[in-house]
């Protein structure tokens, strides 16, 4: 389900730029506006962020193969960390430059009715696509926020498109305002200057997209209540004392593996160990489907804190 709002929001989105794309560029060719081009680059590079999206997205989905035992979810973290690099380079960059280019050598802004009337179709269309953006990551904010939401989620096409949409609703306010002053003041410098505002907007989104997706990319931790049911299951089954800990990885938005050290009691042999085990991942499965794969670790609390200490020592040294 989760998967199928993700293509939807992305699918949204990328028709939704296309055709504010279209609107805009015709725009920006008949009245000459620097920021109404800043917001045709805008659009042109989310349009081509949501095909890398949707191409990400398709790929991850790939069956584990002999190269790639634990499949191939993390294409998904690739190509939103592309993404990111692409909105910061061809969008943000593109307009700052767009824009002092402008302020160094302004020229009146042509035909201004025709910028209004395209930002207000901009508007309307950004905006549908934003709404559909938030009603699919709405229900993972809860009351925590948009921002720590965003920086808990593992799922990067829902608040990709998301962050998008919303700089592309700020840009089109932003390139309202730089038009209105150019022309209302007759000085065309506001128009670059506008531009200059919609590129900065766009390298800070970059940069938080880029952050968020590097963390998911280079393997980041599930998330805590995944990994507190898996413990409960543990600490509930027959034979075992007690869960001393677990390692998880998020390797998509629907797969995570996870290793757990469990103590088990010490008059059981090892076939009934192994069947304890394989309960015990039976159990998790049917609890928590995300769990594409679970080892266990039968291990002392006295060993595992060792280790940990060992680890912690080799990662400072």
């Amino acid at each position: 389900m989760a998967r199928s709002a993700s293509h939807n929001t992305v699918w949204a989105a990328l028709l939704g730029n296309l055709l504010v794309a279209i609107t805009k560029l015709a725009a920006a060719l008949l009245s000459g506006s620097s920021a109404m081009l800043s917001e045709a680059f805008h659009s042109i590079v989310d349009t081509g962020n949501e095909a890398l999206l949707l191409h990400g997205m398709r790929r991850s989905r790939r069956a584990p193969d002999v190269e790639h035992p634990y499949g191939y979810g993390r294409e998904l973290y690739f190509w939103s960390f592309i993404v990111a690099l692409l909105l910061f380079g061809l969008g943000g960059l593109a307009s700052i430059v767009e824009g002092f280019d402008h302020v160094r050598h302004p020229h009146p802004v042509e035909r201004a009715g025709v910028v209004y009337v395209v930002l207000a179709l901009s508007f309307v269309f950004e905006g549908s696509s934003w709404l559909v953006a938030r009603k699919g990551f709405r229900p993972f904010v809860g009351e925590r926020g948009y921002l720590a939401a965003i920086r808990s989620s593992k799922d990067p096409p829902q608040f990709v498109v998301l962050l998008e949409d919303t700089a592309a609703l700020i840009g089109i306010a932003i390139a309202f305002a730089g038009t209105w002053g150019s022309v209302h003041w007759g000085e065309p410098r506001f128009d670059g200057y506008a531009s200059i505002a919609i590129g900065g907007l766009l390298c800070a989104v970059s940069i938080l997209l880029a952050r968020e997706s590097k963390g998911l990319l280079i393997g980041e931790q599930a998330d805590l209540s995944l990994e507190e049911a898996v413990f409960a299951i543990a600490r509930s089954t027959r034979g075992v004392v007690c869960p001393n800990g677990a390692i998880s990885a998020q390797l998509a938005p629907d797969r995570v593996v996870v290793a757990l050290s469990v103590k088990f009691e010490d008059q059981l042999t090892t076939p009934e160990i192994e069947r304890i085990v394989v309960d015990m991942e039976a159990r998790v499965r049917e609890a928590q489907p995300n769990v594409f794969m679970l080892y266990v670790k039968p291990q002392s609390p006295e060993s595992f804190v060792a280790a940990k200490r060992r680890i912690r020592a080799t990662g400072e040294s």
